[in-house]
């Protein structure tokens, strides 16, 4: 990869000064727990050391510092803070749909066959409501947008994908099927958790009405520390399920008990949240948006591409798309003849970190990861 173009190269230098884990691994699980950069780390130190040597008294500081997070979040998907609420998991955000909706017997929820399960059990858990899920066939992670149309009708409530497919990688064109659901009067509910921080994503250019993600994979925070985009103009169309003293609008006023939702969408954060996740996730994010997510994206691409020329000439198989638009960080592959959790123990003793998933092997490099990181990988496979 001598030709590598100099604004990757810059990319990976910088971004690699950050990751602690490169002195012991070569690592590529980053669609499943992202190892802490280094201004993550010392952001919650920060917090552990302000909780044990002040408690309460820092409190207002720290609130401060997530509402920082909440415009990170926010410009991470081309948002407004005010479009930002803060959950515990992806399956959270997604659970503001699920339970804020005034559902009917008889509607129905159209999602994928590969999903995660984080983007199925909540629609699921509607079956005593008589609400039907509905799932569309994939292949590879592809989707057969007939199919999706074939399975709404006039009682379609929502349309509900992951942008990013946790195991093939392949990245959906949501503008179809924001379009799908728009035809239908149905909300469009993205799971992005396996997409941003790692690619550009914009919801002005991308109609969402939800989107849903966790901060632990591609964006690099530590775990529990989520949240959710809700679409300004569908505010008031989700019921708050959750309701809390931090929904109201003057929220320490404890004396005055009565109803007055926030205008924005942290109506949807009942109550404590979870400051040092959130403040570390909030540094994380500032980093990577330092870095750029233009850089960041043309150097996990790069690299996966690279990993994908020499898995073939190992003569591995690769099952994930790799066009131009379905390109994403997550390399699902198998090398025939291998059981692919010896496979995966066999590297981790080598210090190199990939998973698992449904007997097959995968890999997902970040911008930091370098031809040298490849290189430790195939040295592994090739000695198995």
């Amino acid at each position: 990869m001598s030709d590598t173009p100099t604004e990757i190269v810059e990319t990976r230098r910088k971004f690699r000064a950050q990751m602690a884990v490169t002195e012991r691994w070569a690592y590529f699980d980053h669609a499943a727990v992202s190892p802490t950069p280094r201004p993550t780390r010392a952001a919650i130190e920060r917090w552990l050391d302000e909780a044990g040597g002040d408690g309460g008294p820092a409190w207002m500081g720290w609130a401060q510092r997530i509402e920082q997070t909440r415009r990170t979040s926010a410009a991470l998907l081309g948002a407004t803070p005010a479009e930002i609420a803060f959950t515990q998991h992806t399956t959270g955000g997604i659970s503001l749909v699920a339970q804020g909706l005034d559902w009917r017997p008889g509607d129905n929820v159209v999602t994928l066959d590969d999903e995660f399960p984080a983007n199925i059990y909540p629609w699921l858990s509607l079956q005593d409501k008589g609400v039907e899920t509905r799932f569309a066939p994939t292949e590879r992670g592809r989707v057969d947008l007939d199919a999706v149309r074939s399975l709404c009708d006039e009682r379609t409530r929502v349309v509900s994908v992951s942008w990013v497919a946790y195991l093939s990688g392949h990245r959906r064109d949501l503008t179809a099927l924001a379009e799908i659901a728009k035809q239908h009067d149905a909300w469009f509910v993205v799971d992005a958790i396996q997409g941003v921080g790692a690619l550009p994503f914009d919801v002005k250019q991308t109609p969402a009405d939800v989107v849903a993600l966790n901060g632990q994979k591609w964006q690099m925070g530590p775990e529990g520390a989520a949240y959710a985009y809700v679409c300004r103009e569908r505010l008031d169309d989700l019921r708050v399920a959750g309701l809390g003293w931090n929904s109201m609008v003057d929220p320490f006023n404890f004396k005055r008990i009565e109803i007055r939702l926030r205008d924005d969408a942290a109506r949807f954060e009942a109550g404590t949240r979870n400051m040092s996740g959130l403040i570390g996730l909030g540094a994380s994010q500032a980093m990577l948006l330092e870095l750029g997510v233009d850089n960041i994206a043309a150097a996990i691409l790069d690299l996966t591409d690279e990993a994908c020329r020499r898995l073939a000439e190992l003569g591995a198989e690769v099952l994930s798309p790799r066009g131009a638009d379905e390109r994403s960080g997550i390399v699902q592959f198998q090398l025939p003849g291998a059981d692919g959790d010896a496979v995966r123990s066999h590297c981790l003793e080598r210090g190199v970190a990939l998973a698992c998933r449904s007997g097959s092997l995968r890999i997902s490099p970040h911008g930091y990861n370098t031809p040298e990181d490849l290189d430790r990988l195939f040295d592994a496979l090739q000695t198995f």
